[in-house]
């Protein structure tokens, strides 16, 4: 027998290194889904404590430190936003582990690994755009595309870790046609409840910036309305689905009541806040809310079918 040619560099040789480490991919893509969710928390807080220009440039804090530098007039909101950018730069190297790993499994499917880099490449767009939102003074499109990237990075990091745990055959449905379509319907107006809810912030006082106020000129009384009735309609969806799926599969049912759990918290949230004079707290458990219905969302989708 002829002996297997050895490797003729390290790149042929990483995916049989990496194999000792292939166990710990499940908790790094774990890590990943929660550091997705965790820094819209930290981003959040970013913007409720009005501390986006906390750093005056972008890549350092200050001109010629990458850290905030203390004086006499500091206040916290250097730290604040420092503290965001250094998540950052965590989830960066989570990122980077996950895309070793997935990318090196070699018994998996091309289009799984693929997904190995989707992670990384949104983590540098994220630096590049929060650069951008520093750069212009917050500039409530870029912000709001901020958002919007992490909250598509939450379902990328939920699909990976789903796309983790099942096989690469060709997926199946476990449902009906018509109760798969309730959860394409179910994705679509979770999209219009994120965007919605984001002009809604930016449209209202804490937009970002304590000195310019309701940066999207929107009557956001208005936006909030329209915020409501499309949760509404998403609420109306869940319940058809339910009802759909009463007998269907038990992991379908979990992930729909779950999301029905998430939907009404937000919802709950959404109405104090709105008739308390928008807490920073609240709204800041809101913007945490949005990450968990869009994971919640993204799985109830998933669990439709089967690989």
């Amino acid at each position: 027998m002829t002996a297997p040619a050895a490797p003729t560099s390290w790149i042929d040789a990483l995916p049989g290194r990496v194999d000792r480490f292939r166990h710990w991919t499940r908790a790094v893509l774990i890590a990943n889904l929660i550091g997705q969710i965790g820094i819209i928390g930290t981003g959040g807080a970013v913007r409720l404590t009005d501390s986006g220009l906390g750093c005056s440039t972008w890549p350092q804090c200050e001109p010629g430190s990458f850290t905030p530098v203390f004086h006499e007039a500091t206040t916290l909101h250097p730290y604040i936003e420092f503290g965001n950018r250094t998540l950052t730069g965590v989830l960066g190297v989570v990122a980077v582990l996950l895309a070793v790993l997935v990318c090196t499994d070699l018994k998996r499917t091309a289009s799984y690994r693929m997904l190995g880099l989707v992670p990384i490449v949104g983590v540098m767009m994220q630096a590049l755009i929060g650069g951008i939102v520093v750069l212009l003074h917050l500039h409530p499109g870029w912000v709001s595309l901020h958002f919007g990237v992490s909250g598509a990075l939450v379902a990328v990091s939920l699909y990976i870790l789903h796309r983790h745990d099942e096989g690469d055959g060709a997926p199946r449905l476990v449902v009906t046609p018509q109760v798969r379509n309730v959860a394409w319907v179910l994705a679509g107006l979770t999209a219009v409840v994120v965007v919605l809810g984001v002009l809604t912030t930016g449209a209202g006082p804490h937009s970002g910036d304590a000195e310019v106020g309701y940066r999207i000129a929107v009557d956001p009384a208005l936006l909030t309305k329209w915020h409501a009735a499309a949760v509404w309609m998403f609420l109306v969806a869940l319940v058809a689905f339910l009802v759909a799926v009463r007998r269907g599969p038990a992991e379908v049912r979990r992930a729909a009541l779950t999301l029905l759990v998430i939907t009404l918290a937000q919802g709950l949230i959404g109405y104090v806040q709105y008739f308390t004079d928008l807490p920073e707290l609240l709204v800041g458990l809101h913007m945490i809310g949005a990450a968990a219905l869009i994971a919640g969302t993204t799985r109830v989708w998933l669990t439709t079918r089967v690989r």
